[in-house]
């Protein structure tokens, strides 16, 4: 019924429309001073023209449409409608032989006025509702700067229209061509060394990078600017991604080191590794530590039969036991405390447990600590405690042995390094020289994204606190 009475107010105006474009045509084309004779002339012709128009916004479609969300499809019907009035006008014209003849120049005024008339007042509707809904919370949105005023940032910009959370005050674009222009009524600044510049006077602490297909450095570039005049700085999703539709323009998120390095993280082949793991059951060493901890959570989507957490640190086990209580808790998890260096621990977990498949990633991993006054120390975790881990895993039959290594092992030239390629060296002395039944792999990693002991944390510490980066 709403819809239908929504309807019947749209058709009334549609009218009503033409009335103004049709009198006010004639008024125009008689400079405001209408003849006598041509009063008769403009009831008849209203009410032809009424009936005419009536039949093309029907035929058009207008009404299927809601005004609040007027856009170009709805001009284009509009645009139907009024082709078809324009139309009926010329063939009248054309026929028409009475002494009072329809002006010629009613063939350009009344089509011209009929689509300002429909077009305008679907414009100031959606405008006047947009304002009633909208404009009060846009108003309160925290103020931010986009970077780049190319399509991504067009794209952005008509996202955020209606954000309540944010209130676009500016842009920055290195093109020069675009100083000093618009982009949906928001003004292009500057470029991006303006940027601190321009936080300041906008009063703004957010900046958006709208650069989806910049290359690595220009965002790198353009994030350190940012975090050093104080801004917290966001990207959009890549261009990719954006193409394939899997995200919006909107899917806002923090910059992430991945975009300062230029590399994508390293995807795991899962249909060969769910068939290795799937029903066995599975012993992960050092396991609350920051690759242990990842390894875990990445070990449980391939559905191991049972998931042994061994964990020095008691805090770290208890971290990684209460994320499999909370976002896993189908998967079946044995937190064991201890330690690789002990022989008899090692010995009861193996006894009980025969695990089939064993990953060793316990290990102390930070280099300038390992240097100074912890070298010994580093020797028995890495070197001593992999020999206790591997040979046990030999003993009890399990059919791998998978060591996490570190790419600092070739060539080393600090006791962390050299520790792990001992360790690699005993793994490898096993696969040779012994029994067979376990097969022995080491796997290198470079700086593994957000791990302790690797720089990364110490960038994002530097990142979220002001930079700059070193």
């Amino acid at each position: 019924m709403i819809r239908l009475l929504r309807s019947a107010l749209v058709f009334l105006f549609d009218l009503f429309a033409v009335a103004i474009a049709w009198c006010g045509g004639l008024l125009l084309r008689f400079n405001f001073d209408l003849p006598s004779e041509y009063v008769r002339l403009a009831f008849l012709g209203l009410g032809g023209l009424l009936v005419v128009h009536a039949v093309a916004c029907r035929w058009a479609g207008l009404y299927r449409g809601m005004w609040v969300f007027a856009s170009l499809p709805d001009l284009k019907r509009v645009l139907k409608a009024v082709a078809v009035s324009g139309v009926a006008l010329v063939v009248w014209v054309a026929l028409d032989r009475g002494a009072t003849a329809i002006p010629r120049s009613m063939i350009v005024l009344y089509p011209v006025l009929l689509l300002l008339v429909m077009g305008g007042g679907r414009a100031a509707w959606r405008m006047w509702k947009e304002h009633r809904l909208y404009g009060g919370l846009i108003a309160q949105g925290k103020p931010v700067v986009i970077v780049g005023a190319g399509r991504g940032g067009a794209m952005l910009m008509r996202e955020l229209e209606r954000s309540p959370d944010w209130r676009v005050v500016a842009l920055v674009d290195d093109d020069l061509g675009k100083w000093g222009m618009e982009l949906f009524g928001i003004p292009i600044v500057g470029g991006l060394g303006a940027l601190p510049e321009v936080l300041r006077e906008f009063k703004a602490s957010h900046v958006i990078l709208a650069m989806p297909s910049a290359a690595t450095e220009t965002l790198r570039r353009a994030t350190d600017i940012g975090v050093r005049a104080g801004a917290h700085v966001f990207t959009v999703p890549g261009l990719e991604e954006l193409m394939n539709g899997r995200v919006s323009i909107s899917a806002m998120r923090p910059v992430e080191i991945e975009d300062l390095l230029g590399r994508e993280p390293v995807s795991i082949d899962t249909e060969n590794v769910q068939a290795m793991l799937a029903g066995r059951t599975v012993l992960v060493t050092g396991a609350g530590g920051s690759i242990g901890s990842e390894l875990c959570r990445q070990l449980s989507r391939f559905e191991p039969g049972i998931l042994i957490l061994l964990e020095s640190s008691e805090f770290a086990l208890y971290s990684v036991e209460q994320w499999f209580a909370r976002n896993r808790p189908d998967v079946r998890v044995v937190p064991l405390a201890g330690d690789v260096k002990d022989g008899v621990r090692l010995e009861e977990v193996f006894s009980a447990w025969a695990p089939q498949i064993v990953f060793h990633a316990a290990a102390y991993k930070h280099v300038p600590l390992m240097e100074v006054g912890n070298a010994w120390q580093a020797v028995r975790n890495n070197v001593l405690g992999t020999l206790q881990v591997a040979t046990h895993a030999e003993r009890y039959g399990a059919e791998r042995f998978v060591f996490i290594s570190t790419d600092k092992a070739v060539n080393p030239t600090n006791v962390m390094g050299a520790t792990k390629r001992l360790a690699e060296m005993v793994c490898e002395a096993l696969h040779s020289f012994g029994t067979k039944a376990t097969q022995f792999e080491v796997v290198r990693f470079g700086n593994v994204l957000g791990s302790t002991g690797s720089v990364i944390p110490k960038f994002a510490e530097q990142i979220a606190h002001g930079g700059p980066v070193t």
